[in-house]
């Protein structure tokens, strides 16, 4: 049996951090009242000649070097995002080409901050059906460049940056004791679309656009679908929480992150946090968690890690893998 197995993985972050008291000198909030309802700290800014692009193709070549790949070892790149450099072409291609790629191809997933689970799903299916040998799985974003800096509800909570995964296609078993993705699990409805979304894009109102969200509404739809497709990756593996090593959830809010684990009975423990560090950085954040937690050492061959985002749309999903 085919399973996608990681080489290697990589992060880039923008150069400039804005602290909670930065933010307090841009709208009206405090450090107290963003650690309280997010856990969020400080956040990373794209500067002038950052970009989603730019980040993705950093965190690309570190995950390659990391791997002892280089890019003409690659046969597919995936970008998740939603901000991508342009409307078209897909902001894989473009780092395709920064990568000096001119062989195999590469597209974009847009599924907001499910992004990345969508992306590694699909590089899954692209590498088990032998369309692909190797893939570059990126999540990367630039979301203040789509923030209302006037909202003080939502501009405190987002942040720029890039992760990637390197996955290649190898002979498993077909048990839980391979190494690789071993499920996917993918939901979408978009009866919620207005809970959470940008209120412009170019066949609507033929600009960019600001996000715009209900914090509440999406706050209290996020344990249930959380636990929805964490419990079905269980159920098709015939796994438990107790078999878990590390549970990387998409990093928006550190009390959905705690009451999913607490729900699922996971053991606070066991997930990995970078929500303090990183604030929401949409598609970017479970790769850009588990490259702290792999770059540190928690995470390490063989440890069974779930992965799991819930994001505008509404979409959710998790992946179930053995590192």
């Amino acid at each position: 049996m085919i399973r996608s197995v990681v080489r290697g993985f990589g992060a880039a972050l923008p150069k400039r951090v804005v602290t909670n008291k930065e933010m307090e000198s841009l709208v009206e909030t405090s450090d107290e009242w963003i650690v309280q309802r997010t856990g969020i700290r400080q956040r990373y800014i794209a500067g002038e000649g950052e970009t989603t692009a730019s980040l993705g193709e950093q965190a690309a070549r570190a995950a390659l070097e990391r791997a002892g790949l280089t890019p003409a070892d690659i046969d597919l790149v995936i970008v998740a995002t939603s901000t991508p450099d342009n409307t078209f072409p897909a902001t894989a291609v473009n780092i395709q080409h920064r990568l000096g790629m001119t062989h195999g191809y590469a597209f974009d997933v847009q599924a907001v901050c499910t992004g990345f689970v969508y992306a590694m799903a699909t590089a899954d299916a692209h590498l088990r059906a032998g369309l692909a040998k190797r893939a570059l799985v990126i999540g990367a974003e630039t979301f203040s460049r789509i923030l209302d800096w006037t909202d003080r509800t939502t501009c405190v909570l987002f942040g720029d940056g890039a992760g990637a995964l390197v996955l290649e296609a190898a002979e498993g078993e077909g048990t839980v004791a391979d190494r690789g993705v071993l499920t996917s699990h993918l939901r979408s409805d978009g009866a919620h679309k207005d809970k959470l979304y940008v209120d412009g894009g170019p066949s609507s109102t033929g600009t960019v656009g600001h996000l715009r969200m209900e914090g509440r509404e999406v706050f209290k739809h996020a344990v249930g679908m959380i636990t929805d497709v964490i419990e079905a990756a269980f159920e098709a593996t015939g796994t438990t929480a107790d078999d878990l090593d590390w549970l990387v959830p998409h990093q928006a809010n550190r009390r959905i992150i705690d009451g999913s684990a607490k729900k699922l009975g996971i053991n606070i423990d066991k997930v990995v946090v970078t929500v303090d560090l990183h604030g929401n950085t949409s598609a970017a954040s479970i790769p850009l968690a588990l490259s702290v937690a792999a770059g540190d050492g928690r995470i390490k061959q063989g440890d069974l890690v779930m992965l799991e985002a819930m994001g505008g749309g509404f979409t959710w999903g998790a992946v179930l893998l053995r590192w």
